[in-house]
């Protein structure tokens, strides 16, 4: 085989490899177009909800073969908003979330099963507390398109759901309040194309 030949096959195998590799498209969170939310019942009076402001993250979307993407997200444990400035604060004490040594709630991927055609399992470890433990989102996928005013930029967008026991990173007070241990969580989230 000619040198001439064998350097074809090579720039075809690397452009093959490159494609591959590239297929999965790269996003970045749109903070002010996203809402991490969650419901915990309060006494079985009414469940209490709560907000988190502040969400940055990573998502690497492979439109073809979903389980070749991955999500990784940020949350700043003070964004918390319950519509209560004296519940924010005891929500962020020792008992619950200690937002002064764990200033950060982390969610990443580890696998994804595709289970319709805009629908997945998202398993993944999030870390609160000092504490990761597996959970499942069942996540939709809802659309893609660009901006109507800005060609160039491409946004995505999901919801995802999830329920959790707080017991389990570590809030044993919760149940002493009369809350849970079980939190609803609601994702909707905005993502811009890198």
């Amino acid at each position: 085989m000619s040198l001439f030949s064998r350097t074809a096959i090579a720039a075809a195998l690397l452009a093959l490899t490159a494609s591959i590799v590239q297929a999965a498209e790269h996003y970045t969170v749109h903070e002010d177009h996203t809402w991490v939310t969650f419901s915990i019942n309060h006494a079985g009076w009414a469940n209490a909800r709560g907000i988190f402001r502040n969400v940055s993250g990573d998502i690497m979307f492979d439109q073809e073969n979903v389980a070749n993407s991955s999500v990784s997200v940020v949350i700043a444990s003070s964004s918390l908003d319950t519509n209560s400035e004296q519940r924010d604060r005891d929500m962020g004490g020792a008992d619950f979330l200690n937002i002064s040594e764990f200033p950060e709630i982390t969610f990443e991927s580890t696998r994804i099963e595709q289970t319709g055609e805009r629908t997945a399992i998202v398993y993944g470890a999030l870390t609160m507390i000092g504490v990761s433990r597996e959970v499942a989102l069942d996540v939709v996928w809802n659309n893609e398109m660009p901006l109507p005013w800005d060609a160039s930029t491409i946004k995505t967008g999901f919801s995802a759901t999830a329920t959790i026991d707080g017991t389990n990173f570590g809030m044993n007070q919760l149940v002493a309040f009369g809350l849970g241990p079980k939190i609803d969580v609601e994702i909707d989230l905005e993502a811009l194309r890198q």
